[in-house]
């Protein structure tokens, strides 16, 4: 039976995530900040709760303790596009709070967690960190900030691969069933995002956690340094 952590797991992508590798017996360990919604979810899953903010590098330091000892699989899931929490920023130091906001949230929180848990790593381990299509097609602070997972991501590659961990990034597109747009993505925008995909639907959760149940199986051993996209082709990585 294989450890799993999976960050940001109290809903949507990595929730399903979690469920997958739950459903396939193995010892799932969520975390996330809501610390109601994680005990939640860890409830439904049959999963271990470890709530912490994975941006705050003591709350991420007092947490490494009650990391599993071994970890097989890491899926950096915790993030989201925190432009979309606040109004427009007004004014210079405004615009630095909401840059500051989303690398905090989707790279620093990726770096802080892979580095405290990399002790842990078992050899042959899979770190899986979710990306997104603005990474590769812009979209402010939030594309800028998954823009750099990328590039951190191929630099753990390098650092791990000796002892067979492999590190990729999934970048999906427009993920339906998910909290990510706090409800202000528009009827016109969704329809807009679905068009610009060649199989003209929105991905899903489930696709999601398919992709990450792959990456981290024995027959992706060889498949590291990635960015791997998931929307449809409405972003054709070349």
């Amino acid at each position: 039976m294989r450890q799993i952590v999976v960050t940001g797991a109290g809903t949507g992508i990595g929730y399903a995530i979690a469920e997958h590798f739950a459903a396939a017996g193995e010892a799932v360990t969520i975390t996330g900040r809501r610390t109601d919604v994680l005990h939640r979810a860890a409830e439904t899953l049959g999963a271990r709760a470890l709530p912490f903010d994975a941006t705050d590098p003591a709350a991420v330091e007092a947490a490494t303790e009650h990391l599993p000892d071994r970890i097989d699989v890491l899926v950096n899931n915790a993030g989201g596009n925190t432009d979309l929490d606040g109004p427009e920023p007004a004014g210079l130091a405004d615009l630095a709070r909401a840059w500051e906001a989303n690398l905090r949230a989707n790279l620093l929180s990726a770096v802080l967690v892979t580095t405290a848990a990399t002790p842990r790593l078992s050899d042959g381990a899979r770190v899986i960190t979710i990306g997104s299509i603005a990474g590769s097609q812009g979209g402010g602070s939030y594309g800028a900030a998954k823009a750099a997972v990328d590039a951190w991501n191929a630099g753990l590659a390098t650092e791990l691969g000796p002892r067979g961990i492999t590190a990729n990034v999934i970048a999906p597109g427009l993920i339906g069933d998910t909290e990510f747009f706090r409800g202000k993505l528009s009827d016109e925008r969704r329809a807009q995002l679905v068009a610009a995909t060649r199989n003209k639907r929105a991905g899903t959760p489930a696709d999601a956690a398919a992709l990450a149940a792959f990456l981290a199986s024995d027959q992706a051993g060889h498949l590291t340094g990635q960015v791997i996209h998931l929307n449809g082709g409405a972003h054709l990585g070349r």
